[in-house]
């Protein structure tokens, strides 16, 4: 680690969740920042539920940004991060808010980063309501799955002990050193207004920054909440979200989007979309929860284990 202190600007978009905003930032408050220098700015879309006067109360040193509420995750972190790189800090830490921070966190995130160059490392992600479940950490991509394989089954006692290196880090929480933005550009909100972190890690990797997980870095997250099944909602709805809404999680060419720039190589892309389809067709989707639920999985400290460089 360098002898002088680490400058870190933790960036996060908010929308009408001032509760969850609050314990978010009350978590960050709480975070062991010694040697390190921790400015965070918050970018409330355009909240009508109070979000921006309750921050501004309660934390008076955070960076606020209003948006008019077209801003939507992607470009939510891409104007707090360029607001952020201004002051020349050495990293940015990309947020969601709905999560809570353990106080050791980001020292752990800090500490990987700058003992390996050119790497954007990402925590443990765990889930507020099984806090020994993991929640989108490290997928891997599987083209005859149909694209990303998230992991479904895999608790603290199944991953590595050591940091290892992942294909994709999600959005949710990930330390990106201010040059490799600086390098690689920003997420891109045209095609991706939500979900801009499916194509950004993989691109940031195949532009030769490495992608490592540090799992004494833990952050718990709210569940994702679940969605109606696209065959039981109207004919209206069904062409809304599969082939016009693209901040829409359902949304196909959002998907192919993520697929086109995020898969190893397009060729592997169009062959995963293309399954993908194939199986959404035939009601088989593996992203299905009830499906997910029933997978084999291998454990990830013997999965990830020709991957792992701490130890």
């Amino acid at each position: 680690m360098r002898s002088d202190s680490v400058r870190i600007a933790v960036v996060t978009p908010v929308f009408n969740r001032k509760m969850v905003t609050l314990q978010c930032l009350r978590s960050l408050a709480r975070l062991d920042s010694s040697g390190l220098e921790v400015e965070v700015w918050v970018v409330d879309d355009g909240s009508t539920d109070g979000t921006a006067n309750a921050v501004r109360e309660e934390f008076p040193e955070a960076n606020l940004i209003r948006g008019s509420g077209d801003l939507w995750y992607t470009e939510g972190t891409n104007v707090g991060v360029r607001a952020a790189l201004k002051s020349k800090p050495d990293y940015v830490l990309m947020i969601n808010d709905d999560q809570v921070f353990d106080d050791q966190s980001l020292k752990f995130l800090v500490e990987t980063a700058e003992l390996n160059p050119r790497s954007v490392v990402g925590p443990i992600l765990l889930l507020w309501d099984q806090p020994h479940r993991l929640f989108q950490t490290a997928p891997v991509w599987r083209t005859s799955k149909g694209g990303w394989q998230h992991w479904t089954n895999q608790t603290v006692w199944t991953i590595p002990s050591s940091f290892w290196e992942a294909e994709l880090i999600v959005g949710n929480c990930v330390l990106i050193p201010r040059k490799a933005i600086e390098e690689c550009g920003l997420m891109n909100s045209s095609r991706y207004p939500n979900f801009g972190d499916a194509e950004y890690t993989p691109r940031l990797k195949r532009k030769g920054w490495n992608l490592l997980i540090e799992p004494r870095s833990r952050v718990f997250c709210q569940p994702n909440s679940s969605l109606p099944r696209i065959r039981s909602l109207g004919l209206k709805r069904q062409i809304e979200y599969l082939l016009v809404d693209l901040k829409h999680t359902h949304n196909l060419r959002r998907r192919f989007y993520a697929y086109w720039d995020g898969a190893p190589s397009r060729v592997k892309g169009v062959i995963a979309f293309l399954l993908f389809l194939g199986r959404l067709l035939v009601g088989r989707n593996v992203e299905n929860p009830k499906h997910a639920s029933r997978k084999v999985e291998p454990q990830l400290n013997d999965l990830f284990h020709s991957r792992l460089i701490g130890e």
